[in-house]
């Protein structure tokens, strides 16, 4: 790699990615949109998420009021990992947890009021996370000029108002977007999808490529 003076270095970045033209609140809330679509179809159940807003945010943001689910996603773009994550309400994750179990809605009522999970839980709760980390890796391959892939990287409860744990360098950019969702005819719940910024992460490989 080549060396890079510091104020040049942000000069160039900054050019790469108005060049680049990448739309990182849209590309965020297609990403979420693409998350529901798809759920939606292998559940057999509405997943509706409306009204995404994003902003670029220094640090994790954290769920407020209940346990969450922290569905953690590897990211990959142009060489350079660093993760993100899709923040679920316990109860909204159990329910999709078991929809993706084929359990009939009136149990899947019940059962979310779970607050343990058990195995064949756990095991429906990894195979959400490696569809919702699928539905990323789709819509930044085919929105990004560089090689990009996203995996699963498990999950994990976190407890409220507290940051889920993350492979993230404090001070770089994060993407966040939260959106109003509602799982099959339950509740409506707020979904936060963190994401590190795609654009600073093509433009640093350009710059030090």
């Amino acid at each position: 790699m080549g060396r890079v003076i510091p104020g040049e270095g942000v000069e160039k970045m900054t050019e790469i990615r108005t060049m680049m033209g990448l739309d990182e609140s849209e590309l965020a809330a297609t990403v979420l949109a693409r998350m529901a679509t798809d759920l939606s179809m292998i559940v057999d159940r509405e997943f509706v998420v409306d009204g995404a807003q994003v902003e670029r945010c220094a640090q994790r943001p954290a769920g407020d009021a209940i346990v969450h689910i922290s569905f953690k996603l590897g990211l990959e773009v142009a060489g350079e990992s660093r993760q993100g994550c899709l923040l679920v309400p316990l109860p909204d994750a159990i329910a999709l947890a078991a929809f993706m179990m084929m359990l009939p809605d009136e149990a899947v009522a019940q059962e979310r009021h779970r607050t343990e999970l058990d195995g064949p839980f756990k095991r429906a709760l990894l195979q959400v996370g490696k569809f919702l980390a699928g539905a990323c890796d789709s819509v930044l391959r085919q929105a990004l000029p560089v090689e990009s892939s996203t995996r699963s990287d498990g999950c994990q409860g976190v407890r409220a108002s507290v940051r889920p744990a993350l492979a993230h360098r404090e001070g770089d950019a994060l993407l966040v977007a939260r959106a109003s969702a509602r799982v099959h005819d339950f509740e409506p719940f707020e979904l936060i999808l963190t994401l590190p910024s795609i654009a600073d992460m093509v433009a640093t490989e350009a710059v030090s490529g």
